[in-house]
C-alpha cells in the first residue's frame, strides 16, 4: 500500500500495481518520496524533472550557508596604537563578513600575573577601534598564553562603557621636584 500524490495533490492510498499502472497511463514515473512514512509515499511526475528540482533545491541550500570561521588576532601590552588600528580594521572586515573574531592579549613571562584589570583595559584598547557593531560571545578569560576575548557580529555593542584613552593636556600641573640645597665645597690649604 502507498500514499499516491501528483502536481494537483493527493490521489489517496492505493496498491503498488494500481500506483504503477496509474503512472504508466500518464506517462509518468513512479517515484517513492518518503520511504519511511506509514503508508510510504510516492509520487506520480517525470523523473528527470523531479531529479532536476532536487538538485536546485540543493544547489540554493548551499550557497544560503554561510561557513563561519572564527579568526585570531593577536596583540601584545606594549602594541603601538597604529598597529591596534590595523588589527582593528582587518577584525571589523572579518566581522562584516559574519566570522567571529578572536582577540588574544598575548602575555609573555612575568606579564602573566599582571592585574587583570590592567589587562582587560589592554583589550579594550583594540575593542575601541572596531568599527562593526559587534557583541562580546565569550568573555574575557585566561587562557595559557594570556587573556582571550571573543567577538561576532552583532547589534549590540559591550554592556560597560569603556573610557575614552588619557590624553596628554597642556597646562597640566608638571611634577614638582624638592629643592636641592646648595653643596658649598672647602678645599684645604
Amino acid at each position: 500500500m502507498l500514499r499516491v500524490i501528483d502536481d494537483n495533490g493527493s490521489l489517496g492510498t492505493m496498491a503498488t500495481n494500481d500506483a504503477i499502472k496509474l503512472a504508466m497511463e500518464k506517462g509518468l514515473d513512479l517515484i517513492e518520496i518518503s520511504p519511511n512514512a506509514s503508508p510510504p509515499v510516492a509520487k506520480i511526475t517525470d523523473y528527470g524533472r523531479f531529479q532536476y528540482t532536487t538538485q536546485k533545491k540543493e544547489r540554493d541550500a548551499r550557497a544560503k550557508a554561510h561557513i563561519t570561521e572564527t579568526k585570531n588576532v593577536q596583540i601584545k601590552i606594549g602594541t603601538s596604537e597604529r598597529d591596534l588600528e590595523l588589527k582593528a580594521k582587518k577584525a571589523s572586515e572579518w566581522l562584516r563578513e559574519a566570522h567571529r573574531v578572536k582577540l588574544d592579549l598575548f602575555l609573555p613571562g612575568r606579564t602573566k600575573y599582571m592585574d587583570v584589570k590592567f589587562l582587560e583595559e589592554r583589550l579594550d584598547r583594540i575593542l575601541r577601534l572596531v568599527t562593526e557593531e559587534y557583541k562580546i560571545a565569550e568573555e574575557p578569560k585566561k587562557s595559557p598564553k594570556g587573556l582571550t576575548i571573543v567577538i561576532e557580529r552583532g547589534t549590540v555593542k559591550p554592556k560597560k562603557e569603556m573610557r575614552p584613552p588619557r590624553e596628554k593636556t597642556e597646562g597640566a600641573v608638571p611634577k614638582v621636584e624638592a629643592p636641592v640645597a646648595p653643596v658649598i665645597v672647602e678645599k684645604k690649604s
